[in-house]
């Protein structure tokens, strides 16, 4: 990693641990950062020593979701269509890279969990969350469609209606209500996301780790046979919205703390 990296990573045995920090509370995901987590994962999937990676945030909270006043992404959609395209490109694939991951990954949630930090949850194997967690997917309140191929990921975990529920109507899902679903398969004490998440890591580390994998990657397929189908176009139909009335109305009303005013523009 670079000096100026934000994550960490942490070896113990056949566990590694990979945590990433923006310095502040709201922990956003910027486009570089979407690119070095792409990085990680993709570094992990190539060690056959590695059975289980934990992913973590914050002590105070997972991931606020994607940086609104990133000096990048601005740039990036004042660019030409062509350029904004690959960039766009940018959250899904490191949604893919961290799906494809050879070892189990487990998600360890403190706090909030919000719109890309939900779908980089949702492309985990695992998740466990705290008590006081919330996953919160608000892009159709900021305008937006949700895309980095999440929708497909909510509907294998939650079924067809809890997934609108979750991306369309923009409920805010409560750790209860998210094991209750499916969403999330642990839910302990508050601070206690990260012990939990290492106590089912240290299961998968004491398992024949080939076997583990091979079945890992079956259910995957199982699960997503459908998603490239549905999710193939999700950054076009991003790329679209971010150019309407209502994603500016979106975004400008959550950066004034003011109700929004839609016209369907």
């Amino acid at each position: 990693m670079s000096r100026d990296s934000f994550i960490e990573i942490e070896r113990d045995g056949r566990i590694a641990t990979v945590r990433f920090d923006r310095g502040f509370r709201a922990n956003p995901l910027s486009l570089a950062g979407l690119r070095e987590l792409a990085e990680v994962a993709r570094g992990l999937h190539d060690c056959p020593d590695v059975s289980a990676v934990i992913l973590t945030g914050r002590p105070d909270g997972f991931c606020m979701g994607m940086d609104l006043k990133d000096p990048a992404q601005a740039a990036s959609r004042a660019g030409g269509m062509a350029s904004r395209r690959i960039d766009l490109r940018s959250g899904p694939r490191m949604c893919q890279a961290w799906e494809d991951v050879d070892a189990i990954t487990i998600c360890a949630i403190e706090g909030w969990c919000v719109g890309g930090g939900a779908a980089l949850a949702a492309a985990c194997d695992l998740r466990v969350m705290a008590e006081s967690s919330r996953i919160y997917v608000p892009e159709v309140e900021r305008g937006m469609n949700m895309s980095w191929g999440s929708i497909p990921r909510f509907t294998a975990l939650v079924g067809p209606a809890r997934a609108k529920r979750i991306a369309a109507l923009c409920e805010q899902i409560d750790a209860r209500t998210a094991f209750d679903w499916g969403l999330a398969d642990a839910v302990c004490a508050d601070g206690e996301a990260l012990a939990t998440a290492r106590a089912i890591a240290a299961r998968a580390a004491g398992l024949p780790p080939t076997a583990m994998k091979m079945v890992k990657h079956d259910v995957n397929i199982a699960a997503h046979a459908l998603a490239k189908a549905a999710a193939h176009r999700d950054f076009d139909a991003f790329a679209l919205t971010e150019r309407s009335a209502d994603f500016r109305e979106g975004v400008d009303s959550f950066l004034e703390g003011r109700e929004p005013r839609f016209t369907g523009d």
